[in-house]
């Protein structure tokens, strides 16, 4: 005997089946008429989402872009340092180029001033640098690295950028003693411009030296220009000397022109004296006295040192 309950659940499930196939063909309609529209639909939907993400993904990129400006900033900070370091070091090199530059520059203009001084053309010269005083017999004097073995002489003159500074007094094979203007032993046979009276440029250890032997009534007034006379063979004529000044002691006395305070590089002047000239400089008596001969007349000559020989008056004017 059939249940009755089978007999109601059979039509229920043909009805349900039939519900759900009419549900899949009318959802695959569905799909396929989305499926036609879905260019419009897609780009409809994701303008909808970009307007709804793009507050969003800007808030959340801002940590972002910070972060990248900062390393940014940091790449470039140690960048500035690098090249700031470089810099340091450039400019470093730069000063000391600097530095040698203007020495360079300060030597070159000395050698171009000292090169300007006018001398007679058949006069040769040696240039050196002062490098010291040594000291010694004598008080005014200084040590120049020309010697011998440039041509140096004792009895030279000694000039430098401005004019006559003094003269040779002793070699070495390397370096020799200049004797200045200024020196209590420095006798210098000069004229007195434009009066063209002959004196004798006498040093005395003060900073001018004396003009002596000079005719009363002269006419030689301060300002008058000083220049060698070339008398007696012992220096060239016409170097420049200094001015003549006036002074308390009542002496006539001469402003050299060139400076003891900033003397450097200088040239000694090579010429030849005549033979009739005898260079007793203070030099000799730096040098080792000859034994002494037994019951000769040398013995005579040793016992007395060498007194360098005191230039004769000059007699008059020209």
């Amino acid at each position: 005997m059939k249940d009755p309950s089978n007999r109601l659940a059979s039509p229920l499930q043909e009805f349900t089946h039939r519900v759900s196939l009419i549900f899949m063909l009318t959802l695959a309609a569905a799909l396929l008429l989305l499926g036609r529209a879905e260019t419009y639909v897609v780009d409809q939907a994701r303008q909808v989402v970009t307007d709804i993400a793009a507050p969003l993904l800007e808030l959340a990129s801002r940590p972002v872009a910070a972060t990248r400006r900062l390393v940014e900033r940091t790449d470039e900070y140690a960048y500035v340092f690098d090249e700031n370091e470089h810099l340091r070091e450039e400019n470093s090199d730069l000063l000391e180029w600097k530095e040698k530059a203007l020495r360079y520059e300060a030597k070159i203009a000395r050698y171009e001033a000292l090169l300007n001084v006018q001398v007679d053309p058949t006069i040769s010269y040696a240039t050196g640098r002062v490098v010291g005083d040594r000291g010694g017999p004598f008080v005014e004097t200084y040590i120049v690295n020309v010697g011998r073995e440039h041509g140096v002489a004792s009895g030279q003159a000694v000039v430098d950028s401005d004019g006559l500074i003094g003269r040779i007094v002793s070699t070495g094979e390397k370096a020799s003693r200049i004797l200045l203007l200024t020196d209590l032993n420095s006798r210098v046979p000069v004229v007195i411009e434009p009066t063209r009276y002959r004196a004798v440029l006498a040093g005395d250890n003060s900073p001018w030296p004396r003009v002596e032997y000079l005719p009363a009534g002269s006419g030689v007034a301060p300002g008058d220009r000083v220049v060698t006379s070339g008398h007696g063979g012992l220096m060239p004529a016409g170097l420049p000397v200094g001015v003549v000044i006036a002074t308390d002691d009542g002496f006539l006395r001469v402003q050299t022109f060139s400076n003891r305070d900033r003397l450097d590089s200088v040239r000694v002047l090579q010429y030849e004296f005549p033979s009739e000239v005898s260079r007793q400089d203070p030099p000799l008596a730096l040098q080792k006295p000859e034994e002494p001969k037994e019951g000769g007349a040398g013995a005579a000559q040793a016992a007395s040192p060498a007194v360098p020989a005191t230039p004769a008056a000059p007699t008059g004017g020209q």
